[in-house]
């Protein structure tokens, strides 16, 4: 879908986010021009070019950064949580129990099957792409986000080292930390080598001051380990809010884009 197709998209519907900034673009929405690109990068990411869908992405927005002509470079699917009876239905709440997230004040957005084209990372997509939900997160005023950050290869002796990194820097707090619900979960170890790869999305998640849970979950159907993952909003530094706010009013559609969109 063309920038200007997918902007009349957003001036259509008001859950969806489009930024268009220099050859780069990210939608985010539950229509066609954002769910097909998305669909298609998670298919060849997570499922080897097969189709990788489940029941929860009928609950959610799916999101893709893409540059000209719909080239997806990030894709990711995001729900928006805004009672405590849907943290145990959520994703997430599949593989952990979230109870003690309950008592948490305001909306909660659950951000989920994060991936990458093949090749190096590209900054620029992904700091689009976290632009995209900073508009996401101040539209709903959410305060939490929430997920499950994945290791490639369920053996958690392949990721020992960091996963004890992870215990030792950047456990949770024990009244927020989910509880364990899945028989295929594991405790983080106490001791480990310095870690060698951490996923990106880990990454950009412990750099705004997100935290994980003491135990990772096996998930055999994506032959992948997983960490839960939070972040306050509140905890983000205000120069990275700064930042991604910065990036987001540059890449907004003036209103002669969706005029031109318009039909």
């Amino acid at each position: 879908m063309t920038g200007t197709a997918a902007a009349h998209t957003v001036a259509a519907d008001p859950m969806s986010v489009f930024l268009r900034f220099g050859q780069y673009s990210a939608v985010i929405g539950k229509t066609p021009c954002s769910r097909v690109p998305a669909m298609a990068l998670r298919a060849g990411v997570f499922r080897k070019g097969n189709c990788d869908e489940d029941p929860f992405d009928e609950d959610c927005l799916h999101g893709c950064v893409s540059t000209f002509p719909n080239q997806p470079l990030v894709a990711f699917r995001v729900r928006l949580i805004e009672s405590a009876s849907d943290l145990s239905n959520c994703y997430t709440g599949q593989h952990y129990d979230l109870s003690p997230l309950t008592d948490v004040l305001g909306p909660i957005l659950e951000l989920g099957r994060f991936c990458q084209s093949d090749g190096p990372s590209d900054a620029t997509a992904l700091r689009l792409a976290w632009a995209a939900l900073g508009v996401l997160v101040d539209r709903y005023d959410i305060r939490w986000m929430i997920g499950c950050s994945s290791f490639p290869g369920g053996n958690a002796a392949r990721h020992q080292a960091e996963l004890a990194w992870l215990r030792a820097h950047h456990l949770g707090p024990e009244e927020l930390r989910p509880k364990r619900r899945s028989s295929r979960c594991t405790n983080l170890p106490e001791t480990g080598t310095a870690p060698v790869h951490l996923p990106q999305l880990l990454r950009s998640y412990l750099k705004m001051g997100g935290w994980v849970s003491d135990h990772a979950v096996r998930d055999p159907d994506l032959d992948t380990l997983h960490v839960f993952t939070g972040l306050a909003i509140d905890a983000i530094p205000e120069p990275r809010k700064a930042r991604l706010r910065a990036l987001a009013r540059a890449a907004q559609p003036t209103p002669l884009d969706l005029a031109r969109a318009a039909p």
